[in-house]
């Protein structure tokens, strides 16, 4: 009985996720603009981003998004997206592709062009996209679809012609009076205390031994 318990919690618990490599993914680009993997995207989002994918289409590019939750052994999230390109390249594919990735184990991105993009979409644009504009809402709490939204926005502006809206502001912290003494406070205010102690120790003595003797 419990050999047949077990066996039924085994086929309950969850197969480990596989590790991704670029011969996991599909030869050629696929029909969906999204390839979530990581399973972290609703379906509501899912539609919003693959329409906002599409707009690429009026520049000619074909974007595609994937998300992954492990990849494999010493392989980076850029390396994947590379690799990923060239071998879509190898099938005659458009010759315009940009990819946007997301490694959700690390809450980290990628933005990966085509070589023939290089012109639109500098490779220093799509370093500062991934890394601050897109990756910068992933890392707090996990906003997946928002990070992925501006970094579509902020490349299509780019594409339309228009100025680079350039990185997210960073949220600056203010630190909040408090009425807790600081350890140099509490220092100063001991050694003070000190100073009191010993003048009016200083002070007494001579006058209580003056007073006693002189009786």
């Amino acid at each position: 009985m419990f050999a047949a318990l077990l066996g039924g919690f085994l086929c309950l618990a969850p197969a480990p996720a596989l590790a991704i490599a670029a011969s996991g993914l599909p030869d050629t680009p696929p029909q969906e603009r999204i390839l979530d993997t990581a399973d972290v995207l609703s379906r509501a989002a899912i539609g919003e981003l693959g329409k906002t994918l599409e707009s690429f289409s009026a520049d000619r590019v074909d974007a595609h998004l994937i998300t992954v939750n492990r990849l494999d052994y010493g392989l980076s999230l850029t390396q994947l997206g590379t690799q990923v390109l060239q071998r879509w390249a190898e099938t005659g594919a458009n010759s315009l592709q940009l990819l946007f990735l997301i490694d959700s184990q690390t809450n980290s991105a990628a933005v990966v062009a085509s070589p023939n993009l290089n012109d639109q979409l500098d490779p220093s644009l799509l370093r500062s996209t991934a890394r601050t504009t897109m990756a910068q809402p992933i890392r707090e709490g996990g906003r997946y679809r928002q990070g992925s939204l501006d970094a579509m926005n902020r490349l299509l502006t780019v594409l339309d012609g228009g100025d680079d809206p350039g990185e997210p502001a960073t949220a600056e912290v203010v630190t909040q009076p408090t009425n807790i003494p600081t350890k140099e406070e509490t220092a100063s205010s001991n050694a003070f205390t000190w100073v009191v102690v010993l003048l009016v120790v200083g002070t007494l003595v001579p006058m209580l031994t003056w007073w006693v003797f002189s009786r």
